[in-house]
């Protein structure tokens, strides 16, 4: 929970915002007062959503669904504005640490902790699949250790019983390590993929570890279709009982009630001690005064917001949550997680030590191209950081159209420049789409004068495909477009002592890809015929960064 920023709004709708719970590719989530005085989460969607109709759709799949299912085990939908931007949803305000989180401090969970968490979320499934909805993204990120019992949060890739799907072809919806088998080969979305994520949730609970391991997502993917679940240590009984949820086959899994038979419990979960404990480590609500009385005359009744000049940070509608703090934990409020729910990695931050990144200033050997954007995206860094983690990123050039087919996140400068050209063939053409087995990436702001706050920069190169990192090719069996940023270059201060020099780095040498804290090589260029996407990106922390500007290539 962090405390509001100057360009935030004091209000959304009739609610007084109070912090900031989480934010994420779709937009920000805030910790907000009704005008009785409930606390609520508030889920503000970007502007820019409106021209991503499939996240839009998402965003009102969601509040149809948080409208639908009523629950105890899920946060009560309050208030909800979907007929013009800014378009949000209010829920009830659940305190108390993720699942992840709580993992993540005290270790994994007693067996009979298990077993009580078991039952009850498998009784919380059964309710909301009652209402003819399932999850599809169940994980510990999503569970929330309340006072009252765990709460399920975030029904933003929810699907209802005949709904079309809204994922995009080839990329199965959920997180790996925890979609079910059917799900990512044929997207065959159900109860029983529910069950199958129920089981992987709890064997993390039991051992404190992603339950198909780390690594890049595809290969995590691969481990959850393939090979059987991490369960080393565990009580052989309770063992037995998540195997019997995470079966290959959904038609082996067990059913939600005698999930809950084979559990056992004979006590209220609430009342156990290890469990009670847990709720030490949510974070305390901030109480913060008005600085007067809140009439309804001082809020908007229609028409725009004025939330001023910088209320919304122009972001990529489908990419999800940005990640802020330690791995495995989101903000602890139920169904305000941001982002739409596809496939994303396990990742590392490093927000401690910082230490200086590497560029060279190098003339541009090709031709490069000026942006048309009009105007710099706001923020800067206050020390520089040392890499960029690994995200979700379905931008993605394609060679037919010469562009890529996701507008970027923030605008670059007017004079902002790129050029990609081969550093070992001298003969290179301006503006040729061929290279060998290197690329220089060169880049600058051509119009830039004076002294600069630093504004850092790092490059991404995406292969066409997801790569298996056991052999730096496509995944066998699995082949899909890739919905990661690819291999990244350390950052650069666009600006440095000379804000106008050209700025390289080149691949494969300059580039590497950073993973649950695992450094994976770049791969060969030749290793993945197709159309490569590059992307520059404004990096502020590790896990917090945006595009500026998208180009590509094609390997033959």
């Amino acid at each position: 929970m962090d405390a509001l920023k100057p360009q935030d709004p004091a209000h959304i709708g009739t609610h007084t915002l109070l912090a900031r719970l989480g934010a994420g590719g779709m937009g920000q989530v805030y910790l907000g007062r009704s005008p009785g005085g409930r606390l609520v989460a508030v889920k503000v969607i970007r502007d820019e959503i409106t021209d991503h109709p499939e996240a839009l759709a998402r965003f009102r799949r969601e509040v149809a669904t948080a409208r639908a299912v009523r629950s105890a085990y899920t946060a009560n939908l309050i208030d909800a504005s979907l007929d013009a931007a800014p378009y949000w949803l209010a829920t009830e305000y659940v305190a108390g640490p993720t699942l992840s989180k709580a993992v993540a401090g005290r270790g994994p969970l007693p067996a009979d902790t298990c077993r009580g968490l078991f039952a009850a979320l498998a009784e919380g499934l059964a309710a909301v699949h009652a209402h003819g909805v399932t999850h599809r993204d169940l994980k510990p990120q999503n569970v929330i250790l309340a006072g009252q019992g765990p709460q399920l949060i975030d029904f933003g890739i929810a699907r209802g019983a005949g709904q079309t799907a809204l994922t995009e072809a080839r990329v199965a919806p959920g997180t790996p390590g925890f979609t079910a088998p059917e799900v990512l080969l044929r997207n065959e979305v159900g109860p029983a993929a529910d069950v199958f994520a129920l089981g992987a949730t709890l064997g993390y609970a039991a051992t404190g570890r992603p339950p198909f391991g780390v690594g890049d997502p595809a290969g995590v993917s691969y481990r959850a279709v393939h090979e059987s679940i991490d369960l080393a240590g565990v009580e052989p009984e309770l063992a037995a009982l998540i195997e019997a949820c995470v079966a290959k086959d959904p038609a082996a899994r067990l059913g939600l009630a005698e999930v809950i038979a084979r559990c056992g419990v004979r006590t209220a979960l609430v009342e156990d001690p290890f469990y009670r404990e847990l709720g030490a480590l949510g974070e305390a609500v901030p109480q913060i005064p008005s600085p007067r009385p809140v009439s309804l005359h001082d809020l908007p009744t229609a028409g725009p917001v004025p939330y001023g000049a910088y209320a919304y940070t122009p972001t990529q509608a489908t990419l999800p949550a940005r990640r802020r703090g330690a791995p495995w934990v989101i903000a602890v409020a139920a169904g305000a997680v941001v982002g739409i729910g596809v496939a994303t990695a396990f990742v590392l931050t490093d927000q401690g030590k910082e230490e200086g990144g590497q560029g060279s200033d190098a003339g541009g050997s090709g031709t490069p191209r000026s942006s048309s954007h009009a105007s710099k995206g706001s923020g800067s860094a206050k020390g520089e950081p040392t890499y960029a983690a690994d995200k979700l990123d379905r931008t993605l050039w394609h060679s037919n159209t010469g562009t890529c087919q996701l507008p970027v996140e923030e605008h670059a400068t007017a004079g902002f420049q790129i050029g990609l050209s081969d550093p070992d063939d001298p003969s290179h053409q301006p503006g040729s789409r061929s290279f060998g087995n290197r690329l220089k990436i060169e880049f600058r702001d051509k119009y830039a004068t004076g002294k600069h706050e630093p504004y850092y920069m790092t490059v991404s190169v995406k292969p066409p495909h997801d790569i298996d990192p056991d052999t730096g090719k496509p995944v066998a069996g699995l082949l899909s477009d890739n919905a990661n940023v690819g291999y990244l270059s350390k950052p650069i201060d666009m600006y440095g002592s000379d804000p106008t020099a050209w700025k390289s780095v080149t691949y494969p040498d300059d580039f590497q890809s950073w993973v649950n804290g695992k450094v994976f090589r770049s791969i060969p260029l030749t290793n993945d015929p197709g159309d490569w996407t590059v992307e520059w990106h404004h990096i502020r922390t590790p896990d917090d960064y945006t595009s500026v500007m998208c180009d590509g290539f094609t390997v033959k």
